[in-house]
């Protein structure tokens, strides 16, 4: 059996091996990034805009995430599963973040939980004081669209590029096990990979973060919509599926399918002239 991968053994990567990190909201998609080699499956709330159609991160609820964590771990094997919280989750107080993160593992199975920014250090000292790791986040960080205006690169000044240095270390300092770095310039991303002590999780910082993370409906081209630069899509699936779902239905149209091969015979050799007399027989014993 396959032993799964823990918080300390993703820490202990660093230095040693690239970290292959996965979005997934599903069973099927869990499936597909085990088979690819990823180490850690994020249910991200990228779940929010790429399968639930909203616009933003904003909106998903503890609940909603809940849901599709449980279909995660309940098909991981070998993966980290680590459950993002959303928006709302954690902001109010150190008391209410232990609470949703201690849910998303008893109830949710995951094995850890990622908090965006470091402006929430008591709540993420507060998580690993109760027992559940927890993945750092700089950069751009979703969550604070309203404030920061637009999905832009983060750190472009040099007192900007200091303080996502500071809350990086500060992050891994705190214990965090790994520390996502989006939306980057790649000389910073890897000076921060270089300062902390924990695993950076490059997402559009560059190739020098000791690992990497993209949503697995980009890596597998399952949706059209304009993608960031740092996307890079190794399939064209979506244009597939479309192909193969209009084909099915001009087929039902045009009544070639379901063929004479899809369907099931009579058993026991019953012949149609067989099965009348016997439905006549049981029609008419009802009627009676």
């Amino acid at each position: 059996m396959t032993k799964p991968l823990t918080a300390p053994d993703i820490r202990a990567m660093k230095g040693r091996q690239r970290i292959v990190v996965l979005t997934a909201h599903d069973a099927p998609t869990t499936r597909l990034a085990e088979e690819g080699g990823a180490d850690v499956v994020l249910v991200g709330d990228s779940l929010a805009m790429v399968v639930l159609g909203h616009e933003d991160t904003l909106s998903i609820t503890m609940e909603e995430m809940l849901h599709h964590v449980k279909a995660v771990t309940r098909t991981a094997a070998r993966a980290l599963v680590v459950a993002d919280m959303p928006f709302g989750s954690y902001q109010e107080s150190p008391v209410q973040a232990v609470r949703n993160a201690v849910r998303f593992v008893s109830e949710g199975g995951a094995r850890a939980v990622k908090i965006e920014g470091a402006r929430h250090m008591e709540a993420v000292r507060a998580i690993i004081d109760a027992g559940v790791p927890v993945m750092g986040h700089v950069g751009l960080t979703p969550q604070r669209l309203a404030e920061i205006g637009s999905f832009t690169v983060q750190g472009k000044s040099v007192p900007a590029a200091a303080a996502i240095l500071s809350e990086a270390k500060a992050l891994a300092k705190a214990g965090c096990f790994s520390v996502v770095l989006e939306c980057l310039p790649s000389p910073l991303a890897a000076r921060v990979t270089r300062a902390v002590s924990a695993p950076t999780i490059g997402i559009g910082a560059g190739p020098d973060c000791d690992g990497q993370v993209l949503v697995s409906y980009d890596v597998l081209g399952l949706q059209e919509r304009l993608a960031p630069r740092f996307v890079k899509r190794y399939a064209s699936l979506a244009r597939e599926a479309a192909a193969a779902l209009a084909a099915y239905s001009g087929e039902v149209r045009a009544g070639t399918f379901p063929a004479p091969e899809h369907g099931y015979g009579l058993p026991g050799g019953l012949s149609e002239d067989d099965l009348d007399r016997l439905l006549e027989e049981t029609l008419a014993r009802d009627e009676d």
